[in-house]
Order: structure tokens, then C-alpha cells, then sequence
């Protein structure tokens, strides 16, 4: 189906923003809904799916009131929902199958969907990266950090990068979280990380180090403590935000493998 000619693309809109999004009653037209009022239980239906896959239904479907002209110049309040490219697959997946445009569009948007999410994948990898990379410096530096604190020996600095662990995931040590993930005995926590949890815990590591040298702070059981506390607010943080605790994000593929696989691209010859 070509993207110039589908009726689906012809009805997207664009934010002053440029993101792209599609209204309800565009959709419901196209559809062949005649009656707009038995579209919007397909609408609830796609909202349901959303919050059961786990993605935040306001970033993918947003009431507004738009003017609607009736004739003569006259206008009237209408309620619309403003869905995304995300909120139509759904959307398009609980509409009635009878219809053909129906069927088009869940080829359609099956397919569009799967070419986003293999471009936000390529995006997340290369996240991690960049924040794995980063993170191993920082960790780095903390440990010099900690050292001058007084944080000397090899067990001492894993209680205190314990206490960091523990201030940012709500009281889990890093054995706690290891199991949590499902990981093997071999297996780093932190390269099954998404980029997000990744984030959290390089904020982690450049404030504990940024507070144990503007403090000055010296004796081990105050940096642990100094540690568990930035870890602590950085969790609060991430609360007051609405964002997701970092124990409740999902366990990623090896970043190993993410490293093997840049390596190879960098080796391979240009054309």
C-alpha cells in the first residue's frame, strides 16, 4: 500500500511540534463508522490494550475539543481524541473486521508500526551505549571518590556501591536486584540495563561522587550513607516525575552483545 495514495495517511495531522497524529473523527470517517458514538467503544477498547501493554495512555490518546462548522458560518464544540501512530494500530486492531478499509488498515499500520519500533530500537541501542560508556567512567571516578573517603578495601567499596543501589531501588542490594533481573551468576547488572534505568544510575554514581568531594566527607559509614542518600533522591525524584521505579523496568539483552556488533560495523568495509 503506497503511503501517498492510503487513505490513512491523507488524514494525518502534524502539531505546531511536527509530531504527527491522527483525530478520531477523521479515523471513524474513514473507517465507515457512520455514527461516531459506536466508534468511541472501539476507542475505549484500543485505550485498554494500551494501558495493558504497559505504555502511558495519555501519551498516545488525547481528548480536545475541536470547533466544527455546521453551516452558515455557525460553529460547534466537538469532543476529539488525538491518537498516535501507536493508538491507531490499536485502535485499527478493535474496529470491526467486516469492513475492508479495516483490514487494509491493519496491514497497514501493522506494518508502519514495525518499521517504528525497529528505528526505536536502533535508538535505544544506541543510548545504552553511550550511557554504558559514560557510566564506566563515572563508576571510575566514584571509586577514587570513595577511596579518599576512606573506602579502601575491595569489600568495603561493594557495601558502598551497595548503599547506592539501596537509595535508588527502594531498598534493594545488588543480589536482590541480580535475582530480580533474572540474571545469571556471570552477568553484570549493569549491562541489563535500558537506557533509562542506565540514566538513572549514572545520575547515581556523578552525584554521590560530586557530594563526597564538595563535602569533604571522610570515614566509610558516611560515605555509605552519603551514597544511599543521593541514591534515595534520586528515586524521589523519578516518583515526582511519574517516571517508573527502576526495579519495575524490564531486564535488557546483554550490552555485550550491542558492543560486539558496533565492533563488526566499525570492521566492515565501507563500499
Amino acid at each position: 500500500m503506497s503511503q501517498e495514495i492510503t487513505p490513512f495517511e491523507q488524514i494525518r495531522r502534524f502539531n505546531p511540534a511536527g509530531n504527527e497524529f491522527w483525530s478520531s473523527r477523521d479515523f471513524a470517517k474513514v473507517l465507515g463508522y457512520a455514527d461516531y458514538r459506536n466508534f468511541q467503544s472501539v476507542i475505549e477498547s484500543a485505550r485498554t490494550a494500551c494501558f495493558n501493554s504497559g505504555q502511558r495512555v495519555d501519551d498516545h490518546f488525547v481528548e480536545v475539543t475541536e470547533m466544527v462548522g455546521i453551516g452558515s458560518g455557525a460553529q460547534r464544540p466537538l469532543k476529539t481524541v488525538m491518537m498516535s501512530r501507536y493508538a491507531c494500530y490499536l485502535v485499527i486492531q478493535n474496529a470491526d473486521p467486516a469492513k475492508e478499509i479495516v483490514a487494509q488498515g491493519q496491514t497497514y499500520f501493522a506494518i508502519q508500526t514495525r518499521r517504528q519500533e525497529l528505528s526505536d530500537e536502533e535508538v535505544e541501542e544506541q543510548r545504552r551505549l553511550a550511557i554504558r560508556g559514560e557510566l564506566r567512567q563515572h563508576n571510575s571516578q566514584l571509586a577514587d571518590a570513595a577511596k579518599d573517603a576512606g573506602v579502601i578495601e575491595s569489600r568495603d567499596y561493594a557495601i558502598f556501591q551497595n548503599h547506592g543501589y539501596m537509595g535508588l531501588y527502594g531498598g534493594l542490594g545488588a543480589q536482590e536486584i541480580h535475582r530480580r533481573k533474572g540474571l545469571k551468576k556471570s552477568e553484570q547488572i549493569l549491562d541489563h540495563m535500558g537506557s533509562t534505568e542506565l540514566a538513572a544510575n549514572l545520575f547515581r554514581a556523578t552525584q554521590a561522587e560530586d557530594k563526597l568531594r564538595r563535602e569533604k566527607i571522610t570515614g566509610k559509614h558516611k560515605a555509605n550513607r552519603a551514597h544511599h542518600e543521593v541514591g534515595a533522591k534520586v528515586r524521589q525524584t523519578i516518583k515526582e516525575l511519574g517516571g517508573t521505579m527502576p526495579e519495575e523496568l524490564p531486564t535488557a539483552e546483554s550490552i555485550k552483545k550491542l558492543e560486539f556488533k558496533a565492533q563488526k560495523a566499525l570492521k566492515k568495509p565501507k563500499p
